[in-house]
C-alpha cells in the first residue's frame, strides 16, 4: 500500500465549513428537473461549443440523448471504438465539469483497445438542461439508468461497464445499488466522492443545510481559506479555466445536495453486486482518502482496489494518466472475457 501524507484537517472539511463565515437572506429552493424517459440516442441538432479545453478534448462526435420531453435532453459526447466494439462504457463526469472534459483523453484510448465511450453532461452540467443549477441527486440517478438503458439496447449483446469520476462516481454507486443498472458488467469508480454516512459528522451537516437555508445561491471558491491541488498538470488547470462550459465554485445549495448524493450512495453501496475497480490517487486532495478506503468492503460484488503513485484527483487527465488509462481498460478488457466465457 502507498503511504500517503495525513492531513490534520482535510481540504474538504473546510469548504464545508465556509458557509459558517457567511450570513445573507435567501431560501433553500432545491430544484428539480424532469429524469429522462424512454430515452434513444440520437445525432445532435448542434455542434459543441468551442472553448479551449473542449479544443483539447473535443469528442469525435456528439449525440444527443432524448428523453419524453424536450426539457429532458442531455448531450452526450461519444467516441466509437476502432474496428469491432468488445465492450462499451457509460462514462460520468464530476461536479462542476462535462462529459468531454473528464474522458476525451481516456476516452481515445479506450476506443483504440476496442472500447465505445458515451459520456453524457450530466443535468446541471455543460450543455445539458439546467447549467450551474443543482438537480438533485434523485434526477441524477434516474438520468443515468436512463442513460444506461439506452446504451445498451444500442448495443445489445456486448457487455456496457459504467464508470465515474468523482461526484459521476457517487451517481454511478448509487445508480447500480438501486437497480438501476440491470446487466451491466462493471462499475470503475475514480476518486469518487463517498464521504457521506457515518463518516460526516452531524456538525458538517448542521452547516450544509444551515447554509442552503440561509444563503442557498452563494458560491465559495475558498480562495484564502484553503489550497487544494488537483492535479499535476498546470497546463490542463489554465485550459480548464478559460472552458467555458467548466466550473469550479459550488453553492451553498450544492454542498448539500452533494451531501445528500454522497449519504445515498453509501446507502445504495450494499446492494452494488457488480464487480468493481476502485482507483484513488496517492495525492488526492479533494475526497476524503479514508472513505474511499472504507467502501470497497461495502461492496459485495467481486472488488479491486488500486493506489495510483502518482496521482491526483483528476486521475484520467494527470501527467501519468496514461497509466490509468490502460489500466481501466485492461480491467474492462479481463470483465468483458470473462462475461463471454461465462454465456
Amino acid at each position: 500500500m502507498i503511504r500517503r501524507a495525513r492531513r490534520s484537517l482535510p481540504p474538504l472539511l473546510l469548504l464545508f465549513l465556509l458557509p459558517l463565515l457567511a450570513a445573507c437572506a435567501g431560501d433553500e429552493g432545491m430544484e428539480a428537473r424532469p429524469p429522462l424517459s424512454g430515452a434513444r440516442l440520437i445525432p445532435a441538432a448542434t455542434p459543441a461549443p468551442e472553448g479551449e479545453n473542449q479544443r483539447l478534448t473535443a469528442a469525435p462526435r456528439t449525440l444527443r440523448l432524448q428523453g419524453a420531453a424536450p426539457e429532458a435532453a442531455l448531450s452526450v459526447a461519444h467516441w466509437p471504438a476502432a474496428g469491432a466494439p468488445k465492450a462499451v462504457l457509460l462514462a460520468l463526469h464530476g461536479y462542476g465539469d462535462y462529459g468531454a472534459s473528464t474522458f476525451g483523453r481516456a476516452a481515445r484510448a479506450w476506443a483504440a483497445a476496442g472500447i465505445a465511450t458515451y459520456a453524457p453532461d450530466q443535468r446541471g452540467f455543460g450543455r445539458s438542461p439546467g447549467r450551474m443549477r443543482w438537480p438533485g441527486a434523485g434526477v441524477l440517478v434516474q438520468d443515468a439508468a436512463a442513460a444506461f438503458a439506452a446504451i445498451a439496447a444500442r448495443h445489445p449483446g456486448l457487455p456496457v461497464f459504467v464508470a465515474g469520476h468523482s461526484m459521476g462516481g457517487a451517481v454511478a454507486l448509487a445508480t447500480a445499488g438501486e437497480g438501476g443498472l440491470p446487466g451491466a458488467a462493471g462499475l470503475i469508480l475514480f476518486a469518487p466522492a463517498v464521504w457521506g454516512g457515518d463518516s460526516l459528522g452531524p456538525l458538517l451537516r448542521l452547516t450544509a443545510w444551515g447554509a442552503a437555508q440561509i444563503a442557498p445561491d452563494k458560491r465559495w471558491t475558498g480562495e484564502g481559506i484553503v489550497r487544494i491541488r488537483p492535479t499535476d498538470d498546470r497546463d490542463m488547470l489554465i485550459a480548464l479555466s478559460r472552458d467555458p462550459l467548466h466550473y469550479a465554485a459550488p453553492s451553498s445549495r450544492e454542498f448539500l445536495g452533494l451531501i445528500r448524493l454522497m449519504d445515498r450512495a453509501l446507502a445504495a453501496a450494499p446492494g452494488a453486486g457488480l464487480p468493481a475497480l476502485i482507483l484513488l490517487g496517492a495525492h488526492e486532495e479533494v475526497v476524503d482518502p479514508a472513505s474511499v478506503e472504507a467502501l470497497a468492503p461495502r461492496l459485495p460484488g467481486p472488488v479491486d482496489f488500486a493506489y495510483v503513485p502518482g496521482g491526483w484527483h483528476m486521475l484520467l487527465r494527470d501527467r501519468g494518466a496514461a497509466a490509468v488509462h490502460a489500466q481501466a481498460a485492461g480491467w474492462i478488457a479481463a470483465r468483458a472475457r470473462r462475461e463471454g466465457d461465462a454465456e
